[in-house]
């Protein structure tokens, strides 16, 4: 008995091992995709191409409306409502 739950544990261990292995593949594969698509980037930006005064302003006013949009305005005030007092249960339990 003792045996089987020797067994099982180091199975799960070796499970676990070749799980963990293949995520570091895939991350592996990841990060040299962010790495080619950075460089894409930066090229793009090392070209001198310069925005246009209306995409200037259509990206600062969407950065403007996303922060501004991000946090509820909250009143700071907590209104309580006190539950009106219904005798619904009186008609059904008489001993009340």
């Amino acid at each position: 008995m003792a045996g089987i739950g020797v067994g099982v544990v180091f199975t799960i261990l070796i499970l676990l091992v070749l799980v963990l292995q293949i995520f570091t593949v895939v991350a592996k594969k990841t990060t040299k995709a962010v790495k080619q698509s950075a460089s894409a980037v930066k090229s793009a930006v090392t070209t001198g191409i310069t925005p246009e005064d209306e995409e200037q302003a259509a990206v600062a006013i969407a950065i403007y409306m996303y922060q501004e949009c991000m946090h509820d305005r909250e009143s700071g005030m907590l209104t309580i409502h006190q539950p009106e007092f219904s005798m619904w249960h009186e008609e059904l339990n008489e001993r009340l």
